[in-house]
């Protein structure tokens, strides 16, 4: 084991967090602090490698086994629950490498069943386990911003070295239990939210554009009052030219809406506007024609222009 921290996943989240531990000094420092890393695809390690290893250290490994193997600690962003399943699982995977003294503090968005597994296998072989789901896209990721929804070992939480590589990572941290899934649950409720909140501004948008407001006055408005939101205005004014260069892409999106629904409906809770929400989410994500599973969630938008009829809809579908 050595004291540097392990990163597993260097997509379009975990290279931005990876990054941050570089630039605040919680990692890479000295050969005796590195940081070590792995993803799915080795070139973007060795772009990764190629953009910070002149000023940091940085190790790159051949299979996640071998950075947790190497590590006390070992953070881990991947972007969907296959991809976790698969990386955690494989004969040189994460629970491969798991020992006495190794730590795992997984970030991403999973089922609350996928990651109390997780968390009962790496206990069972004498590791410690701390779910730590984001609540952030890529720009948060990229300049330290992120607000971490954790859950799990208190203690590991707590630690020195974990509070300051969250410190980095982002602008917040909370701790809800020391049962694992009450971070996850946290995650599902905020993006929900977000998604069903970005899905109303989509049919306000279009209404406003099939009654002949000018959108741009219209995201002035909204943003004026008090019902103005950040995503709002970061969104707004690239949806209706559509720029839809993903951040957080509408597949995750959608992803982590559909578990909030099953979700509220194994808690029994009235869902039904966050329901209709992942509906057109859903639609959006299946749509051969639209093409916009991989683009920003924001291209939802192009959804409901898709199913309006408003004379504002048919030419902008036709252009």
């Amino acid at each position: 084991m050595s004291s540097g921290i392990g990163f597993i996943g260097l997509g379009i989240m975990g290279e931005g967090m990876a990054a941050c531990l570089l630039t605040e000094k919680v990692a890479g420092t000295s050969k005796d602090v590195p940081l070590v890393v792995w993803n799915r695809t080795k070139s973007k390690c060795e772009a990764f490698q190629e953009k910070y290893g002149a000023e940091y250290t940085i190790v790159m490994k051949d299979t996640a086994k071998e950075v947790v193997e190497c590590c006390d600690i070992t953070f881990s962003m991947l972007s969907t629950p296959e991809a976790s399943a698969a990386v955690f699982n494989a004969p040189d995977g994460v629970l491969a490498g798991i020992s006495e003294k190794s730590s795992i503090i997984d970030c991403a968005t999973l089922a609350e069943s996928d990651m109390k597994g997780m968390s009962e296998a790496v206990v069972a072989k004498g590791g410690r386990f701390l779910e730590a789901p984001v609540s952030g896209s890529k720009v948060p990721a990229a300049t330290g911003t992120l607000i971490f929804l954790c859950a799990g070992s208190k203690v590991l939480f707590e630690e020195p070295t974990v509070q300051a590589s969250l410190n980095a990572m982002g602008k917040a941290s909370h701790f809800f239990k020391e049962d694992v899934g009450h971070g996850t649950r946290a995650k599902l409720v905020v993006n929900s939210l977000m998604g069903t909140m970005v899905a109303a501004y989509s049919e306000a948008l279009a209404l406003s554009e099939n009654c002949d407001l000018d959108p741009s006055t219209m995201i002035e408005v909204i943003g004026q009052g008090a019902i103005q939101s950040p995503v709002y205005a970061l969104k707004g004014p690239k949806m209706v030219k559509k720029d839809h260069a993903p951040n957080f892409p509408l597949k995750h999106a959608h992803k982590d809406m559909a578990l909030a629904s099953s979700l509220a409906k194994e808690k029994g809770v009235e869902f039904s506007v966050m329901d209709q929400a992942e509906k057109l989410f859903r639609r959006a994500r299946e749509d051969c024609e639209l093409n916009v599973a991989d683009e920003d969630f924001s291209a939802v938008f192009e959804a409901v222009h898709k199913d309006s009829t408003g004379e504002f809809s048919a030419k902008r579908k036709s252009s």
